[in-house]
């Protein structure tokens, strides 16, 4: 499972034309998911997420997590993060998983991440067409890859 998390002022999906979700404070994450993933890699990135510091305490260190300033968050699902670009210029996305493997995946690191927070995610609609606007603060953007812990 691959994503990417923006630290972001305020963020929002938009599906033709219409808002669907957003979120001021916090975070939006971006979801690739393979057919290898699983339970483990919702566990351990739900974990990390809920407790990374990326957030400006008084003295101005990144020392707070997303819960520490009670932020909000956004998942959006993004199949094109598992995006091979090794051969021509037409990325392939052979390794992203098809939806009925995703989908169950992506609902349930949606689920699990708002209880590990302790108040609900925000989402976009798993497989559309959507416009995502944010305001990323800092900036502050990282990728992590759940099959490479260390």
């Amino acid at each position: 499972m691959r994503i990417i998390i923006q630290r972001v002022r305020n963020a929002s999906v938009t599906i033709e034309g219409v808002e669907h979700s957003a979120i001021n404070q916090g975070m939006m994450i971006l979801v690739g998911i393979e057919e290898a993933d699983g339970d483990e890699d919702i566990a351990f990135l739900t974990k990390k997420i809920a407790n990374m510091r990326i957030f400006d305490d008084a003295d101005g260190v990144m020392n707070l997590s997303v819960m520490d300033i009670g932020g909000e968050v956004l998942v959006v699902s993004q199949f094109t993060l598992h995006a091979s670009t090794k051969k021509g210029n037409r990325p392939s996305y052979i390794r992203a998983a098809k939806p009925d493997i995703s989908i169950p995946l992506y609902e349930k690191f949606c689920s699990e991440l708002s209880a590990t927070l302790g108040k609900p995610v925000k989402t976009g609609v798993f497989g559309a067409d959507m416009q995502c606007a944010l305001i990323n603060d800092g900036p502050v953007t990282i990728f992590m890859d759940s099959k490479n812990k260390e």
